[in-house]
């Protein structure tokens, strides 16, 4: 089975949604050296996920906890006016990290390029020090609404690379890729870990760990985990995530970043302190949104992994 066919199959199940508007042309794959080498930015050690019920409150008042802020490009480009003003507001505050969710890096539909010209623009508007997006795809002859698993291939392999490279030239910054949960691997030739360290090396550019991700998958796919964590490059690692899962089953968790993390997976962060040096590790949660006092105490949690690896 080819990776066209093996993502065809994906989706032959999946509801096709709106149509996205498809490139006529082809961007240009060739991108400098300088750039596919080079390193994000460096961020604070903490870093909370962005959601609009709070963005009154971060500007009203100050929380030490929170080094930086990441919210979905997606989510704020079609807005100008008042919230437009707010999210500059909030830049003069807090580092700024960007994680996209309709890039569609790994699909088989060409790169939508007028989406990625919004991106140029709203990055030279917006001071973002990073973009990550998810090592997944998002679209098939129309937009999918989910993060859908890649055939673990080799030319799926040749596939992403290729496109990470065009979407680092016309956006002339590093993309950093996100480790997704999956709940079944599609025509798998490798390992999860051997298709994420082949795509990481040959198109040289930086991760985004999921460390919830890893659990999950670990758990869903009979895997361990500190094995998975100890095999990753540490100079690869951008930053880290960590979010809340929902137990269906006790061999199925469903990645829903609605809960508070687990003792599973701040264990498995303190591990990867221990195997990586500290990192900069934002906490992801997007429903059932708690208070903003309530969430400090999670990001005080990592700040206590953080200094007791230290």
């Amino acid at each position: 089975m080819s990776f066209l066919a093996a993502t065809a199959h994906i989706t032959s199940s999946t509801p096709t949604s709106v149509p996205t508007e498809v490139p006529t042309t082809v961007l240009t794959a060739t991108a400098t050296s300088s750039l596919t080498s080079a390193q994000p930015a460096s961020l604070p050690a903490v870093g909370l996920g962005l959601r609009r019920e709070y963005v009154d409150l971060l500007l009203q008042h100050h929380y030490p906890e929170i080094g930086f802020l990441e919210f979905a490009p997606e989510n704020w480009l079609p807005f100008g006016g008042v919230l437009a003003e707010k999210l500059q507001l909030l830049a003069q505050r807090y580092p700024l990290v960007c994680h996209g969710l309709s890039l569609n890096i790994g699909g088989p539909d060409a790169l939508h390029q007028a989406f990625l010209a919004d991106l140029a623009q709203f990055f030279q508007r917006v001071p973002v020090r990073l973009y990550s997006e998810h090592l997944s795809f998002t679209a098939s002859g129309g937009q999918l609404y989910d993060l859908l698993p890649l055939p673990f291939r080799s030319d799926a392999v040749c596939h992403v690379v290729e496109r990470i490279k065009q979407v680092q030239a016309l956006l002339q910054r590093p993309l950093v890729l996100e480790n997704i949960s999956y709940y079944t691997p599609v025509a798998a030739q490798m390992s999860e870990l051997d298709f994420l360290l082949r795509i990481l090396e040959q198109a040289d550019c930086q991760l985004l760990l999921d460390v919830n991700n890893v659990y999950v998958n670990a758990v869903n796919h009979g895997y361990d985990p500190y094995a998975f964590i100890q095999a990753l490059p540490s100079h690869r690692i951008a930053y880290c995530h960590v979010a809340g899962h929902y137990q269906q089953h006790e061999t199925l968790l469903i990645d829903t970043h609605g809960s508070a993390v687990c003792d599973e997976v701040w264990q498995l962060l303190a591990f990867t302190y221990q195997c990586h040096g500290v990192l900069p590790t934002l906490l992801e949660r997007d429903f059932n949104l708690p208070s903003l006092a309530d969430l400090t105490t999670e990001l005080h949690q990592i700040q206590q992994l953080q200094q007791r690896v230290r």
